[in-house]
C-alpha cells in the first residue's frame, strides 16, 4: 500500500507533467505554427514561393527532428542552464522541450494547410486578396479541424517527451518512474505513473477530436 507521501509525490508528479506538457505545447505553437505556415507559404507551390528560404527552413527542421529526444536533451544543457538558470526540474525541462517540439509542429502546420482546397486560395487570389488575408482567412480556417487534431498529437508526443527528460532530473510521472520503478525496482509505482500517463493521453486525444468535429464544417 502507498502511504501518503508516495500520494502526494505522484499527484505532485501528475501536476508537474501536465504543466511541463501545456507550457511547452504552448511555447512550441508560438515557434512552431509560423514556421509551418512559411513553408506552406514559400513552397514553390505556395502562393508566394521563395524557394532557397523554403530550403534553409526545410534542412533546419530537419536536423533537429532527426535528433533522439534524450541526445538534444543532454546536448542543450548549457543552453538550457543559461535560459533558466539551472539544468534540471519542470521549468527547466520546458527549454529541451520546446526545442524539440517546435520543428514537429512546424511539419504537422504545413501537412494540415497542405490540405485545404487550392481552388478556395486561388478565388481568393483571384478577388486580389493579400498574402496575409489568405493566412488568416483562408488557410487557417479551412484548416483547423485538421490542426487542432494535429495539436492533440503534438501535446501527446511532447508528454512522451516530458517523461524521458526524467532521466536528466526532469520531474514529473517521468522522474517518479525512473526514480522509483527502475532505479529502486518499486515496480507497484512504475505502473501507476504508466497509468496515469495513459489517462492523459487518452483524455487529450479525446478532447481533440471532439473538438476537431466540433469545428469542422463539413460535418454541419
Amino acid at each position: 500500500m502507498f502511504d501518503q507521501t508516495i500520494i502526494n509525490m505522484i499527484i505532485d508528479g501528475f501536476w508537474d507533467s501536465i504543466y511541463m506538457t501545456l507550457v511547452s505545447t504552448l511555447f512550441a505553437y508560438v515557434i512552431g505554427l509560423p514556421l509551418g505556415i512559411i513553408l506552406v507559404v514559400t513552397d514553390k507551390d505556395g502562393i508566394k514561393p521563395i524557394p532557397w528560404l523554403n530550403g534553409i527552413l526545410g534542412v533546419i527542421i530537419n536536423v533537429l527532428r532527426s535528433v533522439p529526444f534524450l541526445i538534444l536533451l543532454i546536448t542543450i544543457i548549457p543552453f538550457t542552464r543559461w535560459v533558466t538558470g539551472t539544468s534540471i526540474g519542470t521549468t527547466a525541462t520546458i527549454v529541451p522541450l520546446v526545442v524539440a517540439a517546435a520543428p514537429f509542429i512546424a511539419r504537422v502546420v504545413e501537412s494540415s494547410l497542405k490540405e485545404v482546397d487550392k481552388g478556395v486560395i486561388e478565388a481568393a487570389q483571384s478577388m486580389g486578396t493579400s498574402t496575409f488575408q489568405i493566412i488568416y482567412k483562408v488557410l487557417l480556417p479551412e484548416s483547423l479541424p485538421s490542426l487542432i487534431v494535429g495539436g492533440a498529437l503534438a501535446v501527446t508526443t511532447i508528454l512522451s517527451y516530458s517523461a524521458l527528460a526524467g532521466f536528466t532530473g526532469g520531474g514529473g510521472l517521468g522522474d517518479i518512474a525512473i526514480r522509483y520503478g527502475y532505479n529502486r525496482y518499486q515496480t507497484d509505482i512504475m505502473l501507476v505513473t504508466v497509468a496515469l500517463l495513459v489517462v492523459i493521453v487518452q483524455i487529450l486525444q479525446e478532447v481533440g477530436m471532439k473538438l476537431s468535429k466540433a469545428f469542422d464544417k463539413r460535418r454541419r
